[in-house]
């Protein structure tokens, strides 16, 4: 169940980061309010998971593919450019997050 709140608080997060690109820094309704609701689910079910997994565990999952999604969300959908630099920078997140929980994040 804790990978399930904890998936659930990536999506929101996701969600709240992209939408927050389409609020024209808080000037647009929808997009701010979802932005809020976003976060506020996020960190909710972050709160959730934290009761049963390790808080550097989470966190670095939570941030983890957080970022790498919304990395690839800016590169396929909003145009961002596709850099070898940012391709790196995802790889590299995403084996931070496999190295901590392989190498005792736990």
């Amino acid at each position: 169940m804790m990978y399930v709140t904890l998936a659930g608080a990536i999506f929101a997060e996701v969600l709240a980061t992209t939408a927050m690109k389409y609020s024209d820094g808080f000037s647009k309704l929808w997009p701010s309010l979802i932005t809020a609701l976003g976060y506020l689910v996020a960190f909710g079910l972050l709160a959730q998971t934290l009761k049963t997994m390790s808080v550097g565990t989470a966190y670095a999952i939570w941030a983890g593919v957080g970022t790498a999604a919304v990395a690839a969300i800016g590169m396929v959908f909003v145009g961002e450019p596709v850099t070898a630099a940012k391709i790196i920078g995802v790889l590299l997140v995403i084996a931070g997050v496999v190295v901590l929980n392989l190498g005792g994040a736990h």
